[in-house]
């Protein structure tokens, strides 16, 4: 007998009405012109445009004016004079340099589901989750949205309808690195040499962004034109800002908050984020959420992490073995040790294991595309989850006309590396509601949960919008031992 996911019904689809401000970035002549332009205004003349600027867009942006501020402080190096300005013709000249974004216009998908930190005020059988999800918009930029909701005694899945706000966050300033764990990165990205030591020498223990910046600009002042100085600095730089901290306001709802790209590796989206709660030997939590980075050219496996999603600390992943995509953690230490699923080769899946959640040195094969709707690739649909028969672990497959489906196998809780059973068939492939999008014949997820005895698994539907199914768990994890039981009695067959 196969197992078949049952379908909720349910469908978020994008709403290109979910707009953020972002910088509006022009070249240096037209800045430059355009600065002059609204300083040729009347005041007169600035203050009505400004108050036509607010009635138009201030009910669709949370804190709209003080974005403005930051973004005429951001320009002010521009301007030709030091004569003071007034404070609408500060906001007016930020509002010609800002621009709205919809961020999930193109599509919403690879939904991930966890628990949600705050279970307070929940009625009674009911509970609270997170899904995060990857929202796309202008130029396929991709970003981390959320959404909430909650599931009730009967296990029917409520969503939140969310704000109609939505907010990137703050960078935190102040973000102090680690001068130890900042070198050993640099080593595994083979930026370790004389010219390095020279930028680093004048750093503590701990040091800011700023102090490097200070410090690598007085190094390569000395040697100016130096091509080999400039690209030592460039990548110092680049490793600085792919390491950062991020910060959102209390008072804004968790829907409203987007986690958008900022960092050099992230300049063309971030991607499918796999979040995980994460219980240390302590019994302290952390969301831990595995993503890819792209710039475009490169993808670059990224580690998010949060005890509050309100502040979120972003890192760059290292190692000889951290490559390609679909790496998920697994939600605690096994034998003292992180462990991973991984998928560095891009069609079999593997498992890592570290004592450093930021450095992966090696990794063991565990599956290989085995049947005929895997042929093509297979890879995790997000973090293990732990259930007394073992880890269960949703996968993708991709078999002929490049068609995803989803199908579960099973690894030992003690050793992940021995598989117990797996899906010969899928149990969700995409049916004819779900198989046009922006890339056909696709359903994949980021990250299932389990709510008792029922594994509900948010999936996308062809990379365009998203929808829940849920499967009994007893008879996955029935038909997952049994296939293991019934390949070994074949075995043992062919043996005598």
């Amino acid at each position: 007998m196969s197992i078949k996911a049952t379908r909720t019904g349910i469908v978020l689809r994008p709403d290109p009405t979910r707009v953020l401000f972002r910088p509006f970035e022009l070249g240096s002549t037209r800045t430059l012109k355009s600065i002059a332009r609204v300083g040729s205004m009347t005041d007169e003349e600035a203050e009505r445009k400004l108050d036509e600027v607010i009635r138009e867009f201030g009910g669709r942006h949370y804190k709209l004016e003080r974005f403005l501020l930051q973004r005429f402080e951001q320009i002010k190096p521009q301007l030709l004079t030091d004569e003071p300005l007034t404070l609408e013709r500060k906001l007016l000249l930020g509002a010609y340099f800002t621009m709205e974004y919809s961020l999930e216009s193109a599509a919403l998908f690879n939904p991930s589901m966890i628990w949600h930190p705050d279970q307070t005020n929940v009625p009674p059988g009911y509970k609270r989750f997170i899904l995060s999800l990857r929202a796309t918009g202008e130029g396929h930029v991709s970003s981390i949205s959320f959404r909430m909701g909650y599931i009730d005694e009967e296990g029917k899945i409520v969503l939140r309808k969310p704000s109609r706000y939505v907010t990137s966050p703050e960078i935190v300033s102040n973000h102090r690195f680690n001068r130890s764990q900042f070198e050993r990165k640099l080593y595994e990205l083979r930026l370790e040499n004389s010219i390095q030591e020279k930028m680093m020498a004048g750093l503590g223990d701990e040091f800011s962004l700023t102090e490097l910046e200070a410090q690598i600009k007085r190094v390569s002042a000395q040697f100016r034109y130096n091509a080999e100085y400039e690209t030592i600095a460039s990548g110092l730089l680049a490793l600085a800002k792919s390491n950062y901290e991020i910060h959102f306001e209390d008072d804004q709802s968790l829907d409203e908050r987007c986690i958008f790209p900022t960092s050099p590796n992230e300049t063309n989206g971030i991607e499918d984020a796999r979040f995980v709660q994460f219980t240390d030997d302590n019994g302290e939590i952390t969301y831990y959420a595995t993503y890819t980075a792209y710039n475009g050219r490169v993808t670059f496996p990224q580690l998010l992490e949060t005890k509050d999603f309100t502040h979120f600390s972003i890192s760059t992943l290292n190692g000889a073995e951290v490559s390609n995509k679909g790496m998920a953690l697994f939600p605690r230490k096994i034998g003292g040790r992180y462990a991973m699923i991984s998928r560095q080769d891009g069609e079999n899946i593997y498992l890592m294991y570290s004592d450093d959640l930021y450095f992966w040195q090696t990794k063991e094969l565990i599956l290989k595309p085995t049947y005929h709707w895997e042929y093509v690739q297979l890879g995790n649909c997000g973090s293990p989850i732990e259930t007394e028969a073992g880890w269960l672990v949703l996968s993708h497959g991709v078999g002929p006309m490049r068609k995803y489906a989803i199908g579960a196998f099973l690894l030992d809780l003690n050793d992940p590396s021995k598989v117990i059973g797996r899906t010969t068939e899928p149990i969700l492939s995409p049916d004819e509601n779900e198989r046009e999008g922006y890339v056909p014949n696709v359903v994949y997820s980021c990250g299932g949960l389990l709510n008792g005895r029922e594994l509900i698994i948010p999936y996308a539907m062809s990379d365009y919008a998203s929808s829940f199914a849920t499967v009994n768990v007893d008879e996955l994890l029935a038909e997952l031992v049994s296939q293991s039981k019934t390949e070994t009695v074949d075995s043992e067959e062919v043996v005598s």
